[in-house]
């Protein structure tokens, strides 16, 4: 095992179309697409297609969209350690203008504890929030073997404050400060505070508001993908953090910035894309993506 990651698994359908229909409509979309979904979920597979094979605590039912998800995790070599549901969860989401509407159908019922796997030979944990006894229980456990630990926080849980405790690399978004009334700024302090030694606060379009090694508050603009090439921008932020992982596993003495100049890369090529797995960059996708728009 060289990354564990552990979230909750979805099956994304995302949908382009020029209209959604309401009431008695009907209306044909423009292109779809169907993959793998959930944030955790997205980022071991992004560190996967560049070509570090993780391994996946997660969500799995016997149903068939399981295993069409089994099929897909075999096909990028990553190892799932399933926590039995009883039905799939997914996601429909639906790209307008750079943005992105979602509809849930989520089952986090698990039917089991949460696997003890072996972590011998782990460099890396990184975690959504989802499975809240299986995260702490991990991080604490990769705290105290020195293996980083990095957190994706998407929106505020209820063992977000504690979890943190754990954590060596924070990325969180806009809508965490938003539900916990900070200021990206005030934000990146909580995070030091809660020992984190690595944090960022993603902003879209604006880049990312960070402290780095010496606890300098930087800044790292988005790359300037021009608007007519920008197809669907979910999951873009799950490429970012399995990217900066595998950069990091890659070359763990290079300076985090480098981690997330590769990672900036590695979304300006996943937002041309529909679908999760359609986004999924190789390395020289994401040397390719900064070299074109000058990151």
């Amino acid at each position: 095992m060289q990354a564990l990651f552990i979230g909750q698994t979805y099956i994304d359908v995302t949908i382009l179309a020029d209209r959604i229909p309401t009431g008695d409509d009907k209306e044909v979309a423009r292109d779809y697409a169907v993959s793998f979904g959930g944030n955790a979920v997205t980022a071991a597979f992004c560190c996967a297609r560049l070509g570090i094979e993780p391994d996946l605590l997660t969500s799995l039912a016997q149903d068939w969209l399981g295993r069409m998800f089994s099929d897909m995790a075999a096909r990028y070599h990553v190892t799932i350690h399933p926590r039995p549901v009883k039905r799939s969860s997914l996601s429909f989401v639906m790209p307008n203008n750079g943005k992105r509407a979602i509809l849930r159908a989520r089952d986090d019922a698990y039917l089991h504890p949460f696997p003890t796997l072996n972590l011998a030979g782990c460099r890396a944990l990184h975690l959504d929030g989802h499975q809240a006894d299986a995260a702490i229980a991990y991080a604490r456990q990769c705290r105290e073997a020195g293996i980083l630990t990095s957190l994706d926080g998407g929106g505020l849980r209820s063992n977000t404050h504690d979890l943190l405790g754990f954590i060596d690399v924070a990325v969180v978004s806009e809508r965490l400060c938003e539900q916990m009334e900070l200021s990206a700024s005030a934000m990146l302090q909580y995070l030091k505070g809660r020992g984190c030694k690595i944090s960022g606060v993603t902003l879209g379009e604006k880049g990312m508001l960070w402290l780095d090694e010496t606890g300098t508050e930087r800044t790292m603009p988005a790359l300037a993908v021009p608007t007519a090439r920008v197809v669907d921008t979910n999951g873009a932020g799950d490429i970012f953090h399995g990217a900066y992982l595998h950069s990091y596993l890659t070359n763990p003495q290079a300076p985090w910035e480098q981690h997330f100049l590769n990672a900036r890369g590695a979304s300006a090529h996943a937002i041309q894309h529909l679908g999760n797995e359609a986004k999924l960059p190789t390395v020289a996708d994401i040397a390719a993506a900064r070299a074109e728009f000058g990151g």
